[in-house]
């Protein structure tokens, strides 16, 4: 019999400012066992222009992954690699950094709302100097699977049944899916032992491991025990959520801004290389 995994802990989104002065609502920032391999949760959301106008200008990134998923308004993007374009409703772009890569995402200016979110994924040390590369993931390219009578779930990466999302080879075997569950429905699925879980909840409310009693709404952050799947049940109001998995590295971090490595040295010698104009070692 399949053991449901328990909720572990549930914390709520902080707010914080980050690049050029850009307001958004921090979900986690900092290495926890029971989130390895991922680093970082940021979840930009807001009518106002003055909060995220400011943006993300060039800087560097060292050892790790980001993913940007949009879900309203549009953010401009560059980068070393010679990479140019533009980040619409719905889109994902998965960067790995590798080795080095200096890029910069500017919002852009919407009358409504602009709401998205940044994952950061943690690399192995064998990984850390790899060769980076840029996937642009438009909406269109996202499968959106029914797995249940009013329950649907979009597949970024991994794969839900017979349905693979469209971002594959990545070291870490994560996966990451926005989930929309009807009022009174409950999700299952299953999360292999030995990898790490966590859910972060974006509209509506519901119970993340059949305690009735732990009702969770949004802007908190569900973090799973072990286990061999998630039950997740809507409350009368409906759900919606991201679901995101991966095999934990358990290796050292050593972590500045906008770099992750393993020691302290490794830091100080790409920081060096930054300053030095050395940092990029792949075009």
């Amino acid at each position: 019999m399949a053991t449901i995994r328990k909720v572990l802990r549930v914390t709520r989104s902080r707010p914080t400012i980050e690049g050029a002065g850009v307001h958004l609502k921090r979900a986690f920032g900092q290495a926890d066992p029971h989130l390895d391999p991922f680093l970082l949760l940021d979840d930009f959301h807001s009518d106002n222009p003055r909060d995220y106008l400011a943006g993300f200008p060039w800087r560097p990134h060292r050892g790790i992954e980001t993913i940007t998923y949009l879900h309203h308004g549009s953010v401009a993007h560059g980068d070393s690699m010679g990479n140019k374009g533009m980040i619409q409703p719905g889109d994902v772009q998965w960067m790995t950094a590798g080795s080095g890569m200096i890029h910069e995402e500017m919002p852009q200016k919407t009358s409504g709302l602009w709401w998205g979110f940044q994952l950061w994924a943690n690399l192995p040390a064998a990984n850390k100097m790899m060769a980076p590369r840029y996937r642009d993931v438009k909406q269109n390219q996202i499968p959106e699977v029914q797995v249940a009578p009013s329950i649907r779930v979009k597949v970024i990466c991994g794969k839900i049944g017979n349905t693979q999302g469209p971002v594959t080879d990545i070291v870490t075997d994560p996966c990451y899916f926005d989930v929309t569950a009807g009022p009174e429905t409950t999700f299952r699925h299953a999360v292999a032992k030995g990898r790490n879980a966590f859910a972060y909840v974006l509209q509506g409310a519901g119970v993340f491991d059949g305690d009735q009693e732990n009702v969770i709404d949004p802007e908190r952050l569900v973090i799973f025990g072990d286990g061999d799947e998630v039950q997740i049940a809507a409350g009368a109001a409906g759900l919606r959520f991201l679901l995101v998995s991966g095999k934990p590295i358990r290796e050292p971090v050593a972590w500045w801004g906008p770099i992750v490595m393993n020691t302290d040295q490794e830091l100080r010698i790409a920081f060096d290389e930054y300053e030095r104009g050395a940092f990029i070692k792949h075009r």
